[in-house]
């Protein structure tokens, strides 16, 4: 409750020192031109432009969003959870009344590159208009006329979610000037042609910081180092870091580990699950491969992380371990292996394993809790999966096993206790 209340006081201390800067500098926001977009419609009717906006769409993950379960698709309905309230997702189908049937292109453009809607009303961040910015005009537009080729659905918005101060959008000013910059991405010119699409398809479109980087107690994202990973806010599950050189998340990784994994859900080095199987089911399996290879290219360039700090807690792990060592051998050792070796496109390795070895054990522990669901994909139509333990095992029995894993073979995690795992037990899977 302090650390809350600490919390809106900081938001509003800084929007009314950001806010009274803004003013001084003579700041306005533009009020949203009323003429005509100079994008005509047989531009927008073109096929060859809609099908493009349908690939890029898919690769930005529009639909995930923008669908609600059961819902019809992108015509919004979906609750987005914050740690700062609920935000719905909107209609972005082109009914007139509650989708985007009376928006120009350059109301969508600024949507997606400034962060403002069609009034020049600020919007919240979970649109992750931080990292579309990055997406260039031409692609803006043939998304745009992707979505203006759908059939519109009358879907009124449900209402936000957000509590005081954060319903407040005019506090956006002061979180914008801390964690948001403005701009179309712009290439290296001393990398290559597959680096720089890389680059422009992970920190844009595919906006993949929004997940994998951490972020801090406003909500704002700490992107250097790139992709380090992070605990994905309000949803308990961490994104693990994505840098494939020494003591990286995917050390060891290959080219084609990657483009498996993001292909067809699986590769010899590991599986997607939880919010990672939706993006893949989703998204990136209908990606062509030479982008997924140019995803591979860049995630090869990002540095060597430093070695994890050495655990030097005096808890004497040797008995949870033995106790974990039991369990191991009874309940996971058949599908994963004695060594933690997992099976080749079936059942994914544990040993050197991204999201055993993430910071804080939670992928573990709820996977071990709740089961790992690999998408179906048209590369994987039929993937194994694995069950849930929680009525199997208790909280001592699955800390031990968590921990046993993570810091047996090639693995030198930290512990898990068991209110760690008390904490994780009841969470939903989405």
């Amino acid at each position: 409750m302090k650390r809350m209340r600490s919390i809106v006081i900081l938001v509003v201390l800084l929007a009314l020192v950001l806010f009274g800067a803004w003013w001084l500098r003579g700041g306005r926001t533009p009020p949203v031109s009323q003429a005509a977009s100079q994008i005509d419609t047989a531009t927008l009717k073109d096929p060859a432009l809609i099908a493009k906006g349908e690939y890029l769409a898919a690769v930005g993950d529009c639909a995930s969003c923008h669908t609600e379960q059961g819902g019809a698709r992108y015509a919004g309905g979906r609750v987005l959870a914050t740690p700062f309230g609920n935000i719905p997702a909107p209609n972005i189908t082109p009914d007139r009344e509650t989708g985007l049937g009376d928006w120009s292109f350059e109301d969508f453009w600024q949507a997606l590159h400034s962060g403002k809607g069609r009034h020049g009303e600020l919007l919240y961040p979970a649109f992750s208009y931080t990292s579309f910015t990055k997406v260039s005009r031409d692609d803006a537009l043939a998304i745009f006329a992707y979505l203006q080729s759908l059939a519109p659905v009358h879907q009124p918005a449900k209402p936000l979610g957000l509590g005081f101060p954060y319903n407040v959008r005019s506090n956006l000013k002061a979180w914008r000037a801390l964690y948001f910059q403005e701009g179309v991405y712009q290439p290296d010119p001393s990398q290559s042609e597959a680096w720089n699409r890389g680059a422009y398809l992970v920190q844009g479109l595919g906006h993949c910081n929004e997940c994998h980087a951490p972020r801090d107690a406003l909500g704002g994202m700490q992107n250097s180092p790139s992709l380090v990973g992070g605990q994905i806010p309000a949803q308990d599950w961490y994104a693990p870091d994505l840098s494939m050189k020494a003591n990286g998340g995917l050390s060891g990784w290959s080219e084609q580990d990657i483009v498996d994994l993001l292909k067809n859900g699986q590769s010899a080095r590991g599986t997607a699950f939880g919010p990672m199987a939706e993006v893949v089911a989703k998204s990136t399996q209908h990606m062509h491969e030479d982008d997924l290879r140019a995803i591979a290219t860049y995630l090869q360039s990002l540095p060597p992380r430093p070695l994890p700090p050495e655990d030097k807690s005096p808890f004497d792990t040797r008995p949870i371990l033995a106790q974990g060592a039991k369990v191991y051998a009874a309940r996971c050792a058949d599908c994963h292996g004695d060594n933690g070796e997992g099976v080749a496109g079936i059942y994914p390795p544990l040993s050197g394993n991204s999201s055993v070895n993430e910071p804080t054990g939670i992928n573990a522990m709820r996977a071990v809790l709740l089961g790992g669901f690999s998408p179906v994909t048209d590369g994987n139509s039929r993937p194994y999966s694995m069950p849930p333990f929680a009525q199997q095992l208790n909280d001592s029995d699955v800390a031990a096993v968590v921990t046993y894993i993570r810091q047996s073979w090639s693995n030198k995690a930290s512990p898990i206790l068991e209110r760690d795992v008390i904490k994780y037990r009841h969470t939903p899977i989405d």
